[in-house]
């Protein structure tokens, strides 16, 4: 499992050139790193100094250290899901029966492949919704870190697009890229706003250091 591993692991087994895992996967690590970004981001929140803002702190903490263990279920869910993407393509395909039956093969597959960037991209807009609802009261001496936890939101959107992309692009099934038009159109408008909330804060920032 990928939580399970180290930096380093995953890594260098997403390094070589093999099918899995790849940007589905690595899309869903940085919506786990966002998570954790935010909740670090509320637990600076705490204490005397933000006592008006401390419950409101905690309870995103909280909301932002269960999206982790989520994002590296989807991280997983990813790479089995691709795997069986490529193991299909990689089914005999020299006669009629066996260019079907591949065909069939490949397209199961791919309707089971779009589910982990489909609920990656739900799980950005929640990250989302925490860090605008964090960056009006935090911490300022947090602000870059939930900057940063909006790029890698943002990150993680934009791979999770990418993802859906291609299995559309690959699929034949006109149900399926049915499916993914309003999810897509969600990742575009997440990134757009993670992008806008991270450029907020960084003029905030540079005003304070002014």
């Amino acid at each position: 499992m990928i939580g399970q591993e180290t930096v380093a692991g995953f890594l260098d087994r997403l390094a070589p050139g093999q099918a899995t895992p790849g940007g589905g996967a690595a899309a869903a690590l940085q919506a786990a790193q966002a998570a954790a970004l935010l909740s670090k981001s509320a637990n600076f929140t705490t204490g005397p100094r933000f006592a008006g803002q401390e419950a409101a702190a905690r309870r995103l903490a909280q909301q932002a250290r269960d999206l982790i263990p989520q994002a590296l279920a989807l991280a997983d869910d990813d790479e089995q899901a691709f795997d069986r993407v490529a193991t299909a393509y990689k089914l005999p395909k020299e006669s009629d029966t066996e260019h079907k039956a591949r065909s069939g093969a490949v397209q199961d597959a791919l309707r089971e492949a779009v589910r982990p960037p489909k609920k990656l991209i739900f799980l950005t807009k929640t990250l989302l919704g925490l860090g605008e609802e964090l960056a009006g009261f935090a911490n300022p001496d947090v602000r870059s870190d939930i900057a940063a936890a909006m790029e890698a939101t943002r990150a993680a959107a934009a791979g999770a697009l990418a993802t859906l992309a291609a299995d559309r692009s690959d699929t034949t099934d006109g149900g399926i890229a049915d499916t993914l038009q309003g999810p897509a159109s969600n990742a575009a408008e997440i990134i757009e706003a993670c992008g806008k909330l991270s450029e907020r804060l960084r003029m905030q920032i540079r005003e304070t250091h002014n």
